[in-house]
């Protein structure tokens, strides 16, 4: 592909700032980090840092990185915490990130040379008049084997949100993309409470919520390489029971339901999946049906809630006998 240059990325560097904080969370991974390493060696835009957050590593991974800081290749900054889930070392890349754009990259994954250079491309497309409306930019991922991962976008570059791409236009499937650091400081994960049993946070509990106000531009290109068959410890370590999970599977339903409603008609059955995983995550933390139907907004999310509620305890009753999700 050939290299797009820009008036601002140049002034941007003129001025010393770092438009992309390259964000690497990982736990005892590293055997594969290593690819994360080598493809930012490789980038033609080269305006980033590299922070990693190590979440309670024991395979040597701190030396490893050590390792690469003295070769000077990259600016890397590493940290580590006690292991805490990767919500915590999320909320730990984001409040010390230094770059524009906060860019995560997975601990086993590899991408394109002109990954970085690609996705400002695209973000500087976007007329500056307009950015604040959008949080970022995502791309598609291909696998080792260079298979396409899920669906491409309906338009080769389309401006939209998650819920309209999940829901409209029926894209699933792994995807990659960046966000404003400024915007994302906006929106931490919720610091759990371990004696409350609020210990495992979900992912798209951010995005949720970040969907209602932002937009993004989605672009068809591929510039992630996903590894769909490697085997081995996640990134960080959760727990996975529903228990740990109830308040934060709670919590993303809820805005799903909330914020999102108005896509029911174009798919009924996600929707009628998540009043069922509100009511019985809702019974999991111990919150009464009455005051689960309370923060819904919609009437006719709580009528599905309430109709699905005997069928959602039923299903807590049986993660409560079998012991796990």
């Amino acid at each position: 592909m050939m290299t797009q240059t820009n008036s601002e990325e140049s002034e941007c560097m003129r001025q010393g700032g770092i438009v992309f904080t390259v964000f690497t969370p990982t736990y005892n991974r590293a055997l594969t980090l290593h690819r994360v390493y080598e493809s930012l060696c490789a980038q033609t835009l080269r305006s980033f840092e590299w922070l990693v957050v190590d979440d309670g590593s024991t395979d040597g991974t701190e030396a490893l990185v050590a390792g690469w800081i003295r070769e000077g290749r990259l600016p890397i900054r590493y940290i580590k915490q006690s292991n805490q889930g990767k919500h915590i070392a999320f909320n730990t890349g984001v409040a010390n990130a230094r770059g524009e754009l906060f860019l995560s990259a997975d601990d086993d994954d590899r991408f394109t040379a002109d990954a970085l250079e690609r996705f400002h491309y695209h973000w500087i497309s976007i007329p500056k008049t307009k950015r604040n409306d959008f949080v970022g930019a995502t791309c598609l991922c291909e696998t080792e084997l260079g298979d396409l991962v899920g669906d491409p976008f309906p338009q080769d570059v389309i401006d939209s949100d998650s819920a309209e791409i999940r829901y409209r236009y029926k894209v699933d499937g792994e995807k990659w993309g960046f966000q404003r650091t400024e915007v994302l400081k906006q929106y931490p994960f919720p610091v759990v409470d371990k004696h409350k049993g609020y210990v495992v946070v979900p992912e798209n509990i951010v995005w949720l919520r970040i969907a209602s106000r932002y937009k993004t531009r989605y672009f068809n290109e591929r510039l992630r390489i996903y590894y769909i068959h490697d085997e081995g410890e996640t990134a960080t370590r959760t727990l996975r029971n529903p228990t740990a999970m109830a308040l934060g599977i709670l919590d993303s339903q809820c805005i799903v339901l909330n914020s999102h409603w108005k896509y029911f008609k174009e798919a009924p059955k996600e929707f009628i999946g998540s009043a069922l995983r509100y009511g019985r995550f809702a019974l999991h933390a111990g919150v009464g049906m009455r005051s689960a139907l309370s923060v819904l907004d919609e009437k006719g999310a709580r009528r599905l809630v309430l109709s699905l509620w005997p069928l959602a305890f039923t299903i807590m009753q049986r993660d409560r006998w079998v012991g796990k999700i």
